[in-house]
């Protein structure tokens, strides 16, 4: 089943997303840009029809040029605002494993749990007392093991790393159903 993305405008902003699967635990993901090109549909639609998840993936507004970190977050509270979703666990890939850091300092009190594929050089504090998963892929050059390792030694208590073997930045595309499960897995759901 493929599923078709949505817009939602908020005060005008056109912000595309898609929401599949009707699960008791939501996971939302932010991606890096365009919704047909981030890759991480797969994932979304094993989590969904696999795992059992509910899974929304927010998408770029259509004129990204200039939006920061803090606006994307903004776009991703409008959303699941507007979706009716109290609290949920938060991710994304790469730059989009950065605005959902940033949403989970903006709104902690909705945050479960935060799912980063990928950890970029940005100097966001984690939010406190909420749980992180990182998935590293073992040859990422993009968004290296040493960003995850040092994002994980400011919460080693709370901090997970996962390595996808093998991988390179694009393990969300070339390894969805590996990073999946890893997941399906941390989440502890059958």
């Amino acid at each position: 089943m493929v599923t078709q993305p949505s817009i939602f405008e908020p005060e005008g902003r056109a912000v595309p997303f898609v929401d599949e699967g009707e699960g008791p635990v939501t996971l939302v993901l932010v991606t890096n840009r365009s919704l047909e090109a981030d890759g991480l549909g797969v994932i979304s639609h094993y989590l969904a029809e696999e795992a059992g998840f509910r899974v929304v993936r927010i998408g770029s507004r259509a004129a990204a040029e200039g939006i920061t970190a803090g606006d994307r977050a903004a776009d991703a509270a409008a959303v699941i605002e507007d979706l009716g979703i109290a609290d949920t666990w938060i991710g994304g890939h790469g730059a989009g494993s950065t605005i959902a850091r940033t949403f989970a300092v903006e709104h902690p009190e909705r945050v479960n749990g935060l799912l980063m594929l990928g950890v970029e050089d940005e100097q966001i504090d984690l939010a406190p007392g909420i749980p992180v998963l990182i998935i590293q892929a073992e040859k990422d050059d993009v968004t290296p093991a040493a960003n995850a390792e040092a994002l994980r030694a400011t919460a080693p208590e709370r901090a997970t790393i996962t390595r996808i073997p093998g991988a390179d930045h694009f393990f969300v595309a070339t390894h969805p159903i590996e990073t999946a499960v890893v997941i399906e897995e941390y989440l502890d759901w059958d």
